[in-house]
């Protein structure tokens, strides 16, 4: 099949999040299958920066309103795949794709139904005529709209399929701020109070809608964990499955690692340790080898439960443990745990910013890694654990529930540490039963370290879940 992803970030050309690794993952994936595989997405001032492209054909014009958009097609081959940047300055070339440091850019909405429209177009003048136009994101969602509404000629025959990666970031934008949609013959039936949800018209238009783990998938179902979208999103179940993210392994894995003291894996744990000291030591914690220390990566927002952990800290330390802290975002969250750090500095650590070499190292040399989330669509660093040895304290929502398999429902496949109540209590005896597991059961702690190491989610087994549902709109 022909297959043409529109999506607003990848890793290695531009990257803010877990998008982007599905960006660069799951089309390098389906091209090892065998599928024909193209990218379009924004031609970001940093990837201006990075390539200086040439055009892929003269210069395209879109008519909206009483605006004239003329814009470029820039082409790039990416390990072995075409990618096609819309490169119209006035709404790409900025500092940052979505906000200026915390505040995001009032066009946002007018920029991606840009974007959109503009996917399409390149795809007709340069004849690429796919099978399946897979959307990601809200940055995407108007595309399945403007295929059904225009897609005439070269789209009779193709179909949308939408992925939701988190449902809580939705693109709603008043319809007065949006002069590409504005006048749209079709638009009207989306506008509610003024307001276009843009991930609601992706889900009302796509053939398919897809999210990136099962669990998540019947959670968009309830009304507790649908964000609003609940209704939205019954009306369309049969068509919404959930198929799990894999992991890159080749970045992540003990035995090769580069940002690693020492490599490991799971026939030899023994270098874990020397990675444990040199991550006491880069953080000024207490070097001892018998106190369990928790690592901790992530953005620092509520979503990442951190209304469960700062309430309990002061009865987590009075335990014989340690944690690091590696992360940046809201800035009462990163004043909290700044003072508390100073305020025990030799047990708790905290590095307010990101590092790719200390997030390896979390990784490497923590015995647990924390994600006690609100909500988690999928989860990325419970995969990179459970690679590391490092085993999960998770919180029983979305794709952690997927990966993450606790003693108490399975002792002989334990992979880690699963909560479900969303309270402080609940994170706090959970990681009260990891820690007990730990001293008392140090033999049985071993093996479910290295049977969590020979745990594997690929990007294979993703792609060809994705492979099984395009057929179900192009059967062979």
């Amino acid at each position: 099949m022909k297959i043409i992803f529109t999506i607003s970030e990848v890793e290695e050309l531009v990257k803010t999040g877990g998008l982007a690794d599905v960006g660069k993952a799951l089309p390098l994936a389906l091209k090892a299958a065998g599928h024909d595989v193209a990218i379009v997405m924004p031609y970001y001032q940093s990837i201006r920066q990075q390539f200086d492209l040439a055009t892929a054909c003269p210069q395209q014009t879109l008519f909206a309103e009483s605006t004239v958009y003329h814009f470029d097609i820039r082409q790039l081959n990416w390990n072995g795949i075409d990618v096609y940047f819309i490169d119209y300055p006035p709404y790409f070339d900025r500092a940052d794709l979505y906000s200026n440091t915390y505040e995001a850019y009032s066009d946002n909405g007018e920029r991606f139904s840009f974007f959109c429209g503009a996917a399409l177009m390149a795809m007709q003048s340069l004849a690429l005529a796919p099978d399946i136009i897979h959307c990601h994101d809200w940055h995407t969602a108007m595309l399945p709209f403007l295929l059904k509404h225009d897609g005439t000629g070269e789209f009779a025959n193709t179909k949308s399929v939408f992925t939701i990666h988190n449902a809580a970031f939705q693109g709603v934008h008043r319809l007065e701020t949006i002069p590409f949609l504005r006048h749209h013959r079709g638009i009207l039936s989306q506008v509610h109070g003024g307001y276009i949800n843009m991930l609601q018209t992706g889900i009302e238009f796509a053939d398919k809608i897809t999210t990136v783990s099962p669990n998540y998938a019947q959670e968009l179902l309830t009304d507790l964990g649908s964000h609003g979208l609940h209704h939205r999103l019954v009306t369309r179940q049969q068509d919404l499955s959930g198929i799990l993210n894999g992991c890159d392994y080749t970045q992540w894995n003990p035995a090769t690692d580069p940002f690693l003291p020492k490599n490991y894996s799971a026939d030899d744990v023994g270098p874990k340790q020397h990675c444990k000291q040199v991550l006491q030591h880069k953080t000024g914690l207490a070097e001892k080898s018998g106190t369990p220390l928790i690592g901790m990566v992530c953005r620092l927002t509520e979503q990442k439960g951190f209304g469960y952990l700062l309430p309990v800290l002061d009865e987590l330390m009075d335990h014989n443990v340690q944690l690091v802290i590696v992360g940046t975002g809201d800035p009462k969250v990163c004043m909290d745990l700044g003072e508390y750090a100073q305020n025990h500095p030799t047990q708790f650590a905290f590095i307010n910013g990101f590092s790719t070499e200390y997030a390896h190292l979390v990784e490497a040399g923590a015995d647990f890694f924390l994600m006690p989330s609100q909500f988690e669509p999928c989860g990325l660093n419970q995969m990179y654990s459970l690679a590391y040895g490092t085993l999960p304290i998770v919180r029983a929502v979305g794709g952690l529930k997927d990966t993450v398999i606790d003693p108490k429902d399975d002792a002989a496949n334990a992979t880690g540490f699963v909560f479900s109540l969303p309270s402080p209590e609940g994170l706090l005896a959970c990681i009260r039963r990891a820690l007990l597991f730990y001293y008392e059961h140090p033999e049985r702690f071993r093996q479910m370290q290295q049977r969590a190491m020979h745990t594997r989610f690929t990007w294979q087994t993703a792609a060809n879940d994705y492979q099984a549902l395009y057929q179900q709109l192009w059967p062979v």
